[in-house]
């Protein structure tokens, strides 16, 4: 909730800021351009957040992770009610296997942009393989 002490505090600042309060949480992601707006109103009437930045969603979700000393930690925990098997990975043990997993996705020439159909169950392999495609920028679907 940084910079805010309070619930109310963020839901005023939100409310009454909106351009500042979005640019303002922002900062407590690593972006690879940062934005310099949080949001802009299409003649569509659609609107693009963070127009002009750029991030990496990998990066955020594990590879900052391990940086700051948390690689031990664990990152996903897996339980399926169905067979009662549990599942614990740690953020290095997923950085691993989402590279592992990216650079299989880009010997088969998956590149920036390019889509990519994910069928499969919700288990940490699944998790795996959308990572590995935003690391490389495809788009998983």
């Amino acid at each position: 909730m940084l910079p805010w002490t309070t619930y109310d505090a963020m839901s005023a600042a939100a409310t009454d800021q909106p351009e500042t309060f979005w640019l303002k949480a922002a900062r407590r992601i690593t972006w690879e351009q940062a934005p310099l707006s949080a949001c802009r109103a299409r003649a569509d009437g659609w609107h693009d957040w963070f127009p002009d930045a750029t991030l990496n969603t990998c990066h955020n979700a594990v590879d900052r992770h391990v940086e700051a000393g948390r690689g031990e930690q664990a990152a996903l925990i897996w339980h399926s009610c169905a067979t009662k098997e549990r599942q614990s990975v740690t953020y290095r043990m997923l950085q691993s296997r989402v590279a592992g997993f990216a650079g299989g996705l880009r010997s088969l020439g998956v590149r920036k942009g390019d889509r990519v159909l994910i069928a499969m169950p919700g288990m940490i392999e699944t998790v795996v393989a959308m990572l590995a495609c935003a690391r490389i920028g495809a788009v998983h679907v």
